[in-house]
């Protein structure tokens, strides 16, 4: 079983550009998708479930866009 893991990275608006259509490719084609996140590379399987939340507290709001799978 791998090491519990919490990061939260930051990244430019065109990082985040290319990582969402990088995304979105892989979705609609059926193919997993690949990313590398703090040093670490991280394989979504194509069962991944796909969410999006929304957070309104303190005055401040978060939309999340959540992409969750089962390890085997």
């Amino acid at each position: 079983m791998k090491e519990e893991r919490d990061i939260e990275k930051v990244y430019s608006k065109k990082e985040f550009v290319e990582k969402l259509r990088r995304l979105a490719d892989s979705i609609e084609n059926g193919k997993k998708f690949e990313i590398q996140i703090a040093g670490e590379r991280i394989y979504v399987p194509v069962r991944a479930e796909f969410n999006i939340e929304h957070e309104r507290e303190g005055g401040e709001e978060e939309i999340e866009f959540q992409i969750k799978w089962k390890t085997e």
